[in-house]
């Protein structure tokens, strides 16, 4: 365990904070339902139904949105549903791996290649660069929830594989078949937390320029706009002289 070091997220993905609500709410719905559907309805008998319900109550969803979403799964409505993953290249070469839930693979497909192809990219076959990404846990808790120590032995207790603190809040790390029995664990010590998801971490980066690092926040700006995508994930990093740049045009 690396509980002292500072985190340096290497990921960009829009803050849903950035997103309207109901957006964000519509995209765990789907999740839940899916999820639902997969099992029985019953969280305690179906881990990937109280995964998708703890990433619910961490984003604050309405508990009739929960309901709903549930009762759509019961009622057959997301027999079609699927999770599709994409993955491609973005300009300067920038892995990206894109994870969607669709009735319509057709739709979702053609929309996805239509971002990659518009901003410089290709979309590739799946495997293409995902070698590229851990598949992973991770549970977030904000700086309250306890002392960099105490989140540390909680992440130790729990049977998590890292657990990093800074000004910003902590991060636990878990691998992804495990992350529901950790997120339940945490919960119990630290209460609920502030974001419970699977993540594509990436283990290679790639540097940017300027030119290809507005294109490429474009880009994924784009995808995550799109009602069917999820979550995307880059390898990329930014410097903060150019980071500073953009965010300031």
């Amino acid at each position: 365990m690396a509980g002292h070091s500072k985190f340096k997220n290497i990921m960009h993905r829009k803050g849903k904070q950035d997103k309207a609500r109901a957006k964000v709410f519509t995209k765990i719905a789907r999740e839940i339902t899916l999820a639902a559907k997969s099992g029985l309805p019953d969280p305690a008998m179906n881990p990937k139904l109280r995964l998708a319900l703890q990433a619910a109550r961490a984003e604050n969803m309405p508990k009739d949105n929960i309901e709903r979403a549930i009762k759509k799964a019961t009622g057959g409505d997301a027999e079609d549903i699927v999770p599709v993953r994409y993955e491609g290249y973005g300009p300067g070469g920038v892995a990206i791996v894109v994870e969607a839930l669709t009735e319509n693979r057709n739709r979702t497909g053609a929309a996805v290649r239509a971002a990659f192809s518009k901003h410089g990219g290709n979309l590739g076959a799946t495997g293409s660069v995902s070698h590229m990404f851990d598949h992973v846990g991770e549970i977030g808790y904000p700086p309250e929830a306890g002392s960099a120590d105490t989140i540390l032995e909680a992440a130790v207790d729990a049977g998590a594989d890292d657990a990093l603190s800074d000004e910003d809040g902590h991060l636990i790390t878990t691998s992804f078949d495990s992350l529901g029995s950790v997120a339940s664990a945490l919960e119990e010590a630290l209460g609920e937390a502030k974001s419970v998801k699977a993540v594509w971490r990436p283990n290679i980066t790639s540097d940017v320029d300027e030119g290809n690092a507005a294109t490429i926040l474009k880009l994924i700006d784009v995808l995550e706009d799109d009602d069917d995508v999820q979550s995307v994930y880059a390898n990329f990093e930014i410097s903060d002289e150019i980071l500073t740049k953009l965010t300031a045009a």
